[in-house]
């Protein structure tokens, strides 16, 4: 994984030397205009039309350039709404991933505030991604991505560069794992990368294997894992720098490939399961950037990681399962796994006693089905989701508020058990089903009878983009809840 590198320049956009100048344009209802005013760009402001660019967002026209320090000029498309910080991170998120063939490349996108500028360094490095691991070749110059980007805007702050390539490391680690293949990561090596932040200040790692889970009383994570040959693991980060106050819980769904165990997925269902471990790789990259980012919040992450594999030793139907705490769960569907080991990963936070859990999934189809491929859904406490969707909606990641209707948990009843994993037959409701399932194992506050404030968000349809790139998000992994747990961690550590 690389980041590119990112400078500011308050240098007039026409003297900024690079191979390419990208300047944004506002498409209005007497015509295509640049977001960058300097006299001379006034030439291309007159050709605009000529050549076809109307400042559509995603428009992007490549002309070469003379009169300016660079030998290339690129239009890109701002869009018609009033121009706001997201729309900023976006334009310059979608010029990094579209444009090709230039090492380096400025951008000038009419930027005043410290807020724009974070937002161009943002968009502009976390577009700029490619995963390449697998290639017996790397791409030619001529198809190969900006190294080195360089904003221009009145505001020289190297705190904002530092901080948009904390972040934008935070998201293409989390987009790399979830990338890698998955008979190169599995539990155990995903608990081997996860013990490298212990090198960071204040963050330890504990990582509990098949004897430790036992002994602890992991049943969900154990039986989801004794299927595979290559056994469970739970990994505890905790970030705990010295005078916070405050204590938020991460829960990360780690489920490594989801064969569906015994009830197998068909075929071409099994194609992306290695993304099913993105919640885990989401919650891990969020310690590490608020470890570096010196957030003062106390943050807790919970890896719930397992291999859901079908064999002579997996989980059958009818199986009940212990999970930690005591509570007893029937197995009717194997492939419904998530939630099986999220429910150990929610009674190991709860006993913590945090002020707040959060967990992330790729948990359910049915959240495909109900909010497509872009929006998450996020469930439980109605105070907090509120918080979370609103953090989500101010760094641009689509969240939406779902609910947990009462009667859902009663389709959940066994005949043996405390609870099933599903409502067998039932095609309604998937993603609210499952969030009324973790929903039964949040704890309660000490000495309290109120439960610990929870959400729970299925990022099942956005974490894996199968189409056409747009804005700074490509095709892949698309690190997803990192930008918005690392901003509620840090509206967790303010007064």
């Amino acid at each position: 994984m690389t980041v590119a590198t990112l400078h500011l320049s308050t240098l007039p956009a026409p003297q900024i030397e690079a191979d390419v100048l990208v300047i944004g344009v506002i498409k209005t209802d007497s015509g295509p205009q640049l977001a960058d005013s300097s006299d001379a760009l006034a030439p291309f402001a007159e050709a605009l039309s000529v050549i076809g660019v109307t400042g559509a967002q995603d428009e992007l026209h490549r002309i070469p350039a003379s009169g300016i320090s660079a030998p290339a000029v690129a239009f890109i498309g701002l869009g018609d709404k009033t121009v706001t910080a997201e729309i900023v991170r976006y334009t310059a998120g979608s010029a990094a991933r579209q444009l090709r063939g230039a090492a380096h490349i400025a951008l000038a996108l009419g930027l005043e505030s410290a807020e724009d500028t974070l937002a161009a360094l943002e968009g502009a490095a976390i577009g700029a991604y490619s995963y390449d691991v697998y290639r017996s070749t790397k791409p030619e110059a001529s198809k190969s991505l900006a190294t080195v980007i360089t904003i221009a805007s009145p505001i020289d702050d190297s705190a904002l560069v530092e901080r948009a390539l904390i972040i934008a490391h935070a998201t293409h680690a989390t987009r790399d794992l979830v990338n890698e293949a998955p008979g190169e990561l599995y539990p155990a090596t995903f608990a081997e990368r996860a013990s490298e932040l212990a090198a960071l200040e204040n963050v330890e790692v504990e990582i509990l294997a098949e004897k430790e889970l036992e002994e602890g009383g992991f049943g969900g994570i154990l039986g989801v894992g004794q299927g595979s040959s290559r056994g469970p693991r739970l990994v505890k980060l905790s970030y705990t720098p010295t005078g916070a106050s405050k204590h938020l819980a991460l829960v990360g769904k780690g489920i490594t490939f989801d064969s569906g165990g015994l009830s197998l997925k068909p075929g071409l269902g099994m194609i992306g399961m290695k993304f099913d471990m993105s919640g885990a790789a989401t919650v891990m990259s969020v310690i590490e950037a608020c470890a570096k980012l010196g957030t003062n919040v106390r943050l807790t992450a919970w890896l719930c990681l397992a291999e859901n594999m079908p064999s002579g030793t997996a989980i059958r139907p009818n199986d009940v399962l212990t999970i930690r705490g005591g509570k007893t769960v029937e197995v009717l569907n194997t492939d419904a796994e998530g939630r099986l080991v999220m429910a150990d990963g929610l009674v190991a936070a709860s006993e913590e006693n945090p002020d707040a859990i959060v967990d992330i999934a790729t948990l359910t189809g049915a959240a495909v089905v109900a909010l497509g491929n872009r929006y998450a859904g996020a469930m439980g406490d109605k105070e907090l989701v509120n918080q979370v969707v609103a953090v989500a909606d101010r760094v641009g990641e689509p969240f939406w508020p779902m609910p947990i209707s009462p009667e859902l948990r009663p389709m959940l009843a066994s005949d043996i058990a405390d609870i099933a994993n599903i409502k067998a037959g039932n095609t309604a409701g998937g993603m609210l089903i499952a969030a009324a399932f973790l929903k039964d194992f949040v704890g309660k506050r000490a000495d309290s009878s109120e439960t610990i404030p929870w959400a729970h968000i299925d990022i099942a349809g956005p974490s894996d983009n199968r189409g056409g790139g747009w804005g700074y998000v490509g095709k892949g992994a698309t690190g997803i809840g990192v930008r918005t747990l690392i901003e509620l961690a840090e509206e967790f550590s303010r007064p």
